[in-house]
């Protein structure tokens, strides 16, 4: 069975409460009707006979999860890296290098991480880096450094086609902060169409962060290609995530929330009904998926009265979209 996205999950259990066929389904995700038919009978719940993408994809990870998992690093992409690395290439220019040659490759975060590894290891990959590895700090300074998130690589070097929004795939992310600062909300969102994951995590801990964002945007990877993110420590482990998800991750300037304008935006609706102050260790996972669901169906102004799912599917399938404004 071709393996379905965890966005297309979304669309089947949208759509079919809005009562359309399968055939009508299966023509808006670009499969077969009969990949829609098996994937309503293999992950609908068993006792209600309810399809939900919560569900489905939990059922998916968890068949997936006795799965062997290949390594995405192969030796042949390696040798790649490290040759261009040579050459005195930039990651950002390897990156690019390597995706005009059609050629598999990794994020740019990853090959930083390869270079500090090799470093570690008396490997010299590093000095064919502009500052030659050098991690430049100002005289009497060293206090200021604790703390700071390593490796991180600035807005600026975003790709100018972020800005545009015209493409699916380029997100956000934050934490909405529970009462106490005792358990939050991962945010995510992607800028062109809108749409909105969110899950709880148990703590800010960076580990605790990653490992439910990886959870929650595993089955999108086709389509994420970049994350932007603010300065918060809850972020530290930016490289794991930039690997998990084979994207690019960067981080918008100290203070300037409105770089991340639309996750600031898409968390003001959310407190609508998570208020500032609220116990987030009494809110269900069930009410988070309500909330959800109810903002990715809401319409915008921006789309003209749009919601952000069907933004989304004319991004994904259909690339003439003239509404967004």
């Amino acid at each position: 069975m071709p393996h379905l996205t965890e966005s297309q999950r979304y669309v089947i259990s949208s759509l079919l409460k809005q009562g359309k066929r399968q055939s009508e389904i299966a023509k808006v995700i670009d499969k077969d009707k009969s990949v829609v038919s098996r994937e309503i009978k293999r992950n609908s719940d068993g006792r209600s006979g309810e399809y939900r993408d919560d569900l489905a994809n939990k059922k998916y990870h968890h068949r997936q999860e006795v799965k062997k998992k290949n390594k995405r690093f192969t030796p042949s992409i390696q040798a790649s890296v490290e040759e261009l690395l040579k050459e005195d290439y930039s990651p950002e220019q390897i990156v690019g290098t390597l995706k005009k040659q059609e050629k598999d490759t990794v994020s740019i975060e990853r090959i930083y991480q390869h270079v500090w590894e090799d470093k570690k290891k008396k490997g010299e990959l590093f000095i064919h880096l502009r500052s030659n590895g050098k991690r430049y700090r100002k005289r009497g300074n060293y206090k200021n450094t604790r703390g700071i998130i390593q490796n991180r690589i600035s807005i600026e070097k975003r790709p100018k086609m972020v800005e545009r929004k015209t493409r699916f795939g380029d997100f956000e992310i934050d934490l909405i902060i529970g009462k106490n600062h005792e358990q939050a909300i991962v945010t995510a969102n992607d800028r062109a169409s809108g749409i909105l994951k969110m899950r709880k995590v148990m703590s800010k801990n960076s580990e605790e962060v990653t490992r439910v964002t990886t959870d929650m945007l595993q089955g999108w990877t086709p389509y994420i290609k970049t994350i932007t993110s603010d300065n918060g420590k809850e972020f530290a482990e930016h490289e794991e995530i930039a690997e998990n998800l084979q994207l690019d991750y960067y981080f918008a300037h100290p203070y300037h929330s409105w770089e991340r304008g639309a996750n600031e935006n898409l968390n003001g609706l959310i407190r609508q009904y998570f208020k500032k102050g609220s116990d987030f260790t009494l809110i269900t996972d069930e009410q988070i998926q309500a909330v959800e669901n109810k903002l990715n169906n809401r319409p915008r102004k921006r789309y003209n009265y749009e919601n952000p799912i069907f933004v989304m599917n004319k991004l994904l399938f259909n690339q003439k979209v003239a509404f967004i404004t």
